[in-house]
């Protein structure tokens, strides 16, 4: 397989989420995959099986574990699909239904748009929300009361835990190992930890121990998720566009655009720019 390696929301390549992304992974098995995602080490990897014209199958591997979406790693994958056929669409066949892709260049770079499944909303039992706070090492003082605690879908499950201040939100020090275990047990991808900035401005953290990491500098699924969740609570007018910063407390700035349609039960479309790594 040829693998590349590119960043994805940025136009920089000390900036953005790094992916690794074979884009002909046909004849590979599970084993096979995982093995290059170990390998490249990144926090995701996309691979590409054509089904036909423009449509494909894709998997996402962590250097842990399949998962069942990964945006970073769409962004990355509709760029560089685009650097090599032509700006365009792509319909991708993921673990959770399709996902459209929309890919244009101009002045030399070029920008990537995914439109989610449709997005999901569910409440956090009491126990298991204590629990998610006891590992954060937050308490509820520290939430933001206006943007409650839920967990949110859109390709992938992530819990929405709003910080009320940036200060909260800029010291990361959670209980790896607790957090692992319960987002194992519940399924949950990452914890989109978010501090409202403005009605539609938003800094984000996303906490990622299913990939074996401390935290993920830039997340698509999470950013498409807390658009429905947004949506679904009334909590932005709609139609909306927001603007997520991520990665700065890790030194890999990222900036992600979320379009959240008013139609409930339509996907939310997330674009991002991505560059190739040396």
């Amino acid at each position: 397989m040829e693998v590349l390696r590119y960043a994805a929301f940025t136009d920089d390549s000390n900036g953005g989420n790094p992916a690794g992304v074979v884009l002909d992974a046909n004849g590979s098995d599970d084993v096979e995959m995982l093995a290059v995602a170990a390998e490249v080490g990144y926090s995701e990897s996309a691979f590409l099986v054509p089904v036909e014209d423009r449509r494909f199958a894709i998997r996402y591997f962590s250097p842990l574990a399949e998962v069942p979406f990964c945006g970073h790693a769409t962004i990355a994958t509709g760029v560089a699909w685009a650097e090599r056929h032509g700006a365009g669409t792509m319909l991708l066949d993921t673990a959770a239904g399709e996902v459209r892709v929309e890919t244009s260049t101009r002045d030399g770079l070029t920008t990537a748009t995914l439109t989610s499944v449709p997005p999901d909303l569910a409440a956090l039992d009491d126990v298991v929300a204590e629990r998610l706070l006891d590992a954060l090492r937050w308490t509820s003082d520290d939430l933001d009361q206006a943007l409650p605690l839920r967990v949110a879908f859109a390709g992938a499950w992530h819990p929405v835990v709003a910080a009320a201040t940036r200060a909260r939100l800029a010291d990361l020090d959670d209980d790896f190992d607790a957090l692992s275990g319960l987002m194992a047990e519940h399924g949950w991808t990452t914890v989109q930890l978010v501090h409202r900035t403005g009605p539609t401005a938003f800094d984000v953290r996303n906490p990622f121990p299913p990939g074996g990491i401390v935290e993920d500098p830039a997340t698509g699924a999470a950013a498409a998720a807390l658009g429905g969740y947004l949506r679904t609570l009334s909590l932005v007018d709609l139609p909306a566009t927001l603007h997520l910063r991520q990665g700065d407390d890790l030194g890999r700035p990222s900036r992600l655009t979320v379009d959240v349609p008013a139609a409930d039960g339509t996907g939310i479309a997330v674009t991002g720019s991505a560059v190739p790594l040396p």
